[in-house]
């Protein structure tokens, strides 16, 4: 397990549409989160100047350091950004692949990765259990209460769209989230208790550019059994909630593709060949002309 497990520093704000542009700006003008002017130059309160700073590291667009990454540069930076205003939905599964994958922020990897073997359906309290005993199998003096329990609160506004249900909503905020469109939870409410759900589909909506950028991303070897790519950690079928249709109908995008991609069904062995050496930042050139 993650030995420098992560939680709070969101200072309780999802990450809005804008933010992780506004961040990136910031930083790549050599410019501190840590500065007093930091406040008007953003444009925003105090609180969510360190929210911004916090986001941008944990969706990969800055380093540890607040130093422009090369995946901020590529949809962000040079003449001409690849997608600096986020409108493209590739562009969303992108950065919550990494967000789930950099583990900057524990919840998301854990949840996505470990918590969802456990239980596709589920409440707060049942989240929150789960990371406690997470926390204690690193150490006795990890856990927090308050943050665990605002690290769930913000991890679900990130994902799920609210609803009009008499609940008290706070539109700005919560309408603006960047990963509502993924539509990777749901929820329900049965005798006064909200279960949530993750969707496990077919997910049409992801290009099999990335798809194979993931694949890439996290690959060791030429071969990779299926299996592997539905269940392993930060594996497609893990991070995008696909199940096996959906994964099939992308890898047969990928292959029809990409002449030195295939896939072999031997004796029941399924394994997807990758026989030539692509170039992960190159795949996602051609995705985003």
């Amino acid at each position: 397990m993650d030995q420098n497990l992560r939680f709070s520093g969101h200072e309780t704000f999802v990450c809005k549409l804008f933010w992780l542009k506004k961040g990136f700006d910031f930083a790549i003008n050599e410019r501190s989160f840590n500065d007093p002017e930091a406040v008007s130059e953003l444009g925003v309160g105090k609180n969510m100047v360190s929210a911004i700073n916090f986001w941008t590291k944990a969706f990969g667009i800055t380093d540890d350091s607040s130093k422009p990454t090369e995946l901020g540069k590529f949809l962000f930076g040079g003449k001409k950004p690849k997608d600096e205003f986020l409108e493209d939905i590739g562009s969303l599964w992108l950065l919550h692949y990494y967000l789930i994958s950099l583990a900057r922020a524990s919840i998301y990897s854990l949840v996505f990765n470990d918590f969802i073997r456990e239980r596709i359906e589920f409440t707060k309290d049942q989240l929150h259990n789960y990371l406690r005993r997470k926390c204690y199998e690193v150490s006795d003096n990890l856990y927090n209460e308050g943050s665990i329990s605002k690290d769930i609160n913000v991890f679900i506004r990130n994902y799920l769209r609210p609803k009009r249900d008499g609940t008290k909503i706070e539109i700005e905020e919560d309408y603006s989230a960047l990963l509502l469109d993924l539509e990777l939870i749901s929820s329900k409410r049965v005798n006064n208790i909200e279960y949530f759900s993750f969707e496990i589909r077919e997910r049409e909506s992801i290009p099999f550019e990335i798809m194979l950028f993931v694949i890439l991303d996290n690959l060791t070897d030429s071969s990779i059994h299926f299996n592997s790519l539905l269940l392993d950690n930060n594996s497609p079928g893990r991070v995008f909630c696909l199940n096996q249709e959906g994964l099939y109908n992308k890898i047969n995008q990928i292959t029809q593709h990409y002449k030195g991609v295939s896939f072999s069904r031997t004796a029941g062995n399924e394994v997807l060949q990758i026989n030539t050496n692509l170039n992960k930042w190159e795949v996602l050139r051609e995705y985003y002309k």
